[in-house]
C-alpha cells in the first residue's frame, strides 16, 4: 500500500505543489508506523484479544475463589502460570475459530475486514499460529499448574471448536452449547487452586457464567440477525423480525440470573449478604429484559446487551467478597 503524498490537498493557487513522495524522513517512517499499527491490529483481531481477556478474568476469579475457600494457598507464580497458559489457549482457540469461519466472516459487514477474509494474514500462517498458541497454552498449564487445569482448558478449546462452531450452521441450540464452553474458564482457575469439580463452589461459578451468557448473546444476535443470516448461522433470532421469540428467551434467561444467587447462599458457598447484590443485579437484568419483551425495539435490546457487560463483573466481585473459607 502506497502512502506517498503527491501534493498538499490545500495548496493555494500559484504555489508549486510539493512532491514529498521521495522524502525518506516523512514517507518511510509514516509507512512503517502504519504497517506496525496494522500488524498490531490484525494480531489483536485474529486472537480476539479483548474477548479473550474475559476468559482470563473469569479464570482469575475461579482461582481467587478456590484460594479464598481455603482449598490451596495463594501463590503468585501459580496464578501467573495459570493466566499465561489460559490466555495462550484462548488466543489459539480464537485463531482456529476464524479459520473455520473465514467464508462466513467474508459475508458479514461487521467481520469482513478481519485479517483472514481480507487475506492480510495467510491461512497457513494463521493455522501454524493457532496450533502454537493452543499447544503451548495447554502444555504450559499441565507443566506449571496441574493436569486438571490443563484438561479443562483443552475441553474448553475442543468443545468450542468442534461442537459449538460447526453447530452454529446447523442448530439454534448452538447458543446453549457455546454457553457451556464459555462457562468452563472459571473452572480452569478453580482447578488451578486445587478445587474439585464436584462441589457447590464450582457449580455456582459454572452456572453464573452459563446463565449470564444467554441473555447477553440472544440480545446481540437479534440486533445483528440479518448479519448472522447472511453468514449462514442458525440462531434463535433468525427471521424473528418482531423480536417476539428472542424477547421471550431473554426474559426467561434473565429470570434464571435473578434466582441463581440463592444457590450459593443455601449451600454455604457465600455469606448471606450476597443475596442483596445478587438479587438486585438480577432484578435489573429481568427488568431490562421485560422492557425489551414489551417494546421489541433495538434500543432496548441494546440496553440489555450493555447491561450484561456490567452485570458479570459486579456479581463476580460481590461473590469473591462474600466467599466463605468453607465455600468449597
Amino acid at each position: 500500500m502506497s502512502h506517498s503524498i503527491l501534493m498538499p490537498q490545500n495548496h493555494q493557487p500559484g504555489e508549486t505543489p510539493v512532491d514529498v513522495s521521495e522524502s525518506p524522513s516523512t514517507a518511510r517512517p509514516s509507512g512503517r508506523r502504519e504497517a506496525i499499527s496494522r500488524a498490531h491490529h490484525d494480531l489483536v483481531t485474529i486472537t480476539k484479544a479483548r474477548l479473550s481477556m474475559l476468559v482470563v478474568v473469569t479464570t482469575l476469579c475461579g482461582y481467587l475463589a478456590a484460594t479464598e475457600a481455603g482449598l490451596a494457598e495463594f501463590r503468585v507464580m501459580t496464578l501467573v502460570h495459570l493466566l499465561i497458559g489460559t490466555i495462550l489457549a484462548a488466543f489459539g482457540s480464537a485463531v482456529f475459530n476464524q479459520l473455520m469461519e473465514v467464508d462466513a466472516d467474508a459475508k458479514m459487514v461487521r467481520t469482513a475486514d478481519r485479517p483472514l477474509p481480507t487475506k492480510r494474514i495467510p491461512v497457513g500462517v494463521a493455522f501454524v499460529l493457532g496450533w502454537l498458541l493452543a499447544a503451548f497454552g495447554i502444555i504450559h498449564l499441565a507443566m506449571k499448574v496441574n493436569v486438571m487445569a490443563s484438561a479443562l482448558a483443552a475441553a474448553t478449546l475442543l468443545s468450542y471448536l468442534f461442537v459449538y462452531t460447526p453447530m452454529k450452521r446447523r442448530s439454534s441450540w448452538n447458543t446453549v452449547v457455546g454457553a457451556v464452553s464459555g462457562a468452563l474458564p472459571p473452572l480452569i482457575g478453580w482447578a488451578g487452586g486445587n478445587g474439585t469439580l464436584l462441589s457447590w463452589g464450582s457449580a455456582f461459578l459454572f452456572l453464573l457464567l452459563f446463565f449470564w451468557q444467554l441473555p447477553h448473546f440472544v440480545a446481540i444476535n437479534w440486533m445483528y440477525r440479518e448479519e448472522y443470516e447472511r453468514g449462514g448461522f442458525v440462531m434463535w433470532s433468525n427471521h424473528d423480525v418482531s423480536g417476539a421469540r428472542t424477547a421471550r428467551l431473554a426474559l426467561g434467561f434473565s429470570l434464571c440470573t435473578l434466582f441463581l444467587p440463592i444457590l450459593p447462599v443455601v449451600t454455604g458457598v457465600v455469606s448471606v449478604w450476597f443475596l442483596i447484590p445478587g438479587v438486585l443485579t438480577g432484578l435489573v437484568m429481568t427488568w431490562l429484559a421485560y422492557r425489551f419483551f414489551k417494546s421489541r425495539q433495538r434500543p432496548d435490546a441494546r440496553t440489555l446487551f450493555f447491561y450484561t457487560l456490567l452485570y458479570l463483573p459486579l456479581l463476580l466481585t460481590a461473590a469473591l467478597l462474600a466467599w466463605r473459607s468453607s465455600g468449597n
